[in-house]
């Protein structure tokens, strides 16, 4: 039965940052070309979505109202592919207006475009504001996403006299693991995907648990090695306070709201300002943007220049962290609870609604068991255990992880026997080691992009963009390309 697909419609032209710039490559303009509209014109739509998937007797049948936004005017209708993109933990406009690649290749490709937003995120919420109580938060799973867009692709290919264009989906990050998934699970809707950025083997327990913030250092010790020094003085000076309780001192010199009183305060400012770090080494762009906030051009470098400005580190540790919780420069002082949330992911939640969501996924089937011990890295110890990660999560959610449960469900490792996926990594992202770094096959590409921070190759092409995004981008578009042929060939040869 068909669904009821729009009940509400705003029609806009997006004008994305850092989008539609004029690329090194004429194949890939966004302008005007034989008196083609080259923008892209994005409608934001609602889809009538099933609550659960896979229990006909759950929740009354109910259904939610499930966003996306759909770009169309670049479309070759009825003959062009489509290119989905699979919506991870946030509102789906901040991925829509951060991935203008894939709007520039659908210009290329004439392709129509769908940026689906995930479930409980963004304006997506199966049971508006209870949508993070017991037992309604149970329905958000990785499987349950999965089978959102599967039937949101099916519903539009049949309504849009689509049912013969090829589908590729992209994702960055969680959502490029959500793409990995949709072509394993989904092979007879899904052709080939674009994984930028997709740590699908470390959100599945494997690998080494210190390697995450080990990274992290590296892209700061890669701009200078004096600069992770200074910040391992700077959490040395701080912890020396600590521990003599001269929390006042902490308090004036860190600039925070309310003087810490316990070590529970203190862990905090720790996990805050490790965060700053991380967030500035994930986004090191080479021209400034806003995505997860206002980021400055080449955040590690302004990171290392603030830390080795003077010889007040601590002054110097505020002021680094100031950019990313003071980008305005307005705030007077630093909200230790307000700025940062710790959860069950020790790379950051975020806040407000979207933190809750990806908690719970993080408490569940996301498992992201990351430390820092000051060893191979320049954090304070800090350690988050499967067994902290098991009390936390039962006391927040009264849930228990399943560690084990993506390995298992998704393939783990063993993913020769699919195709058709690509797999890019930038060398400055700390989640690159947790993906796919060699080529499996053919068809299962690994790109390790030089100079890339964190899925740089979904973003639209800015003159600041270094040789390695603009040949890795050239790469994925011939490859799609290609499946998008050869699919057209199989559909022609079916019966």
């Amino acid at each position: 039965m068909s669904k009821v697909l729009v009940v509400f419609k705003v029609f806009v032209t997006l004008l994305f940052v850092d989008v539609l710039h004029g690329l090194p490559y004429s194949h890939f303009q966004s302008k005007k070309r034989n008196g083609e509209e080259r923008e892209p014109h994005i409608t934001e739509l609602f889809f009538t979505q099933t609550l659960d998937h896979f229990n006909f007797n759950s929740m009354g049948n109910g259904t939610f109202n499930q966003r996306y936004l759909l770009i169309d005017n670049f479309w070759k209708k009825g003959y062009g592919p489509i290119f989905f993109y699979t919506g991870n933990e946030g509102d789906i406009w901040e991925f829509a207006l951060n991935s203008g690649f894939i709007t520039e290749l659908a210009a290329q490709q004439r392709a129509l475009v769908i940026f689906a937003e995930h479930r409980f995120y963004g304006r997506s919420q199966p049971f508006g504001k209870d949508s993070f109580l017991i037992p309604q938060i149970g329905l958000l799973t990785v499987e349950q996403a999965l089978a959102d867009y599967a039937v949101l692709l099916t519903e539009l290919r049949q309504q849009l006299g689509a049912t013969e264009c090829p589908v590729i989906v992209f994702g960055g990050s969680y959502g490029g693991m959500l793409s990995v998934y949709m072509r394993l699970k989904y092979p007879n809707i899904v052709t080939g995907a674009l994984a930028a950025s997709a740590p699908i083997l470390s959100t599945a327990g494997m690998g080494d648990s210190t390697q995450f913030f080990t990274d992290v250092t590296t892209d700061f010790e890669k701009v200078a090695p004096e600069c992770t020094n200074a910040v391992r003085r700077a959490f040395q000076e701080l912890k020396e306070l600590a521990d003599n309780r001269v929390f006042s001192h902490i308090q004036s010199e860190l600039l925070l709201c309310k003087a810490p009183t316990s070590e529970q305060d203190i862990r905090h400012l720790y996990l805050l300002l490790r965060n700053a770090f991380t967030l500035m080494a994930m986004l090191d762009y080479p021209y400034s943007t806003y995505f997860m906030g206002k980021m400055p051009a080449n955040p590690v470098k302004v990171a290392c220049e603030t830390m080795l400005r003077g010889s007040d580190l601590l002054a110097n540790l505020r002021n680094t962290a100031g950019i990313v919780y003071n980008t305005t420069g307005t705030l007077a002082c630093f909200d230790l609870y307000g700025l940062f949330i710790e959860c069950a992911d020790p790379t950051g939640c975020g806040l407000g609604y979207d933190s809750l969501a990806w908690d719970y996924q993080a408490c569940t089937e996301i498992s992201m068991c990351y430390e820092s011990n000051n060893v191979t890295d320049m954090f304070p110890p800090l350690g988050f255990s499967e067994s902290d990660r098991e009390e936390y999560c039962f006391r927040r959610w009264g849930v228990v992880p399943r560690p084990n449960w993506l390995k298992t469900q998704f393939f783990g490792d063993e993913l020769s026997s699919t195709s058709n996926i690509i797999f890019s990594n930038g060398n400055l992202d700390p989640w690159a080691n947790g993906g796919v770094r060699q080529s499996l096959s053919p068809s299962l590409v690994a790109l390790n992009i030089s100079g890339g921070a964190h899925h740089l190759d979904l973003r639209g092409s800015n003159d600041a963009d270094p040789v390695s995004v603009i040949i890795a981008r050239r790469t994925e578009a011939n490859l799609i390309a290609q499946w998008v042929d050869n699919e057209r060939i199989r559909l022609r040869k079916s019966p």
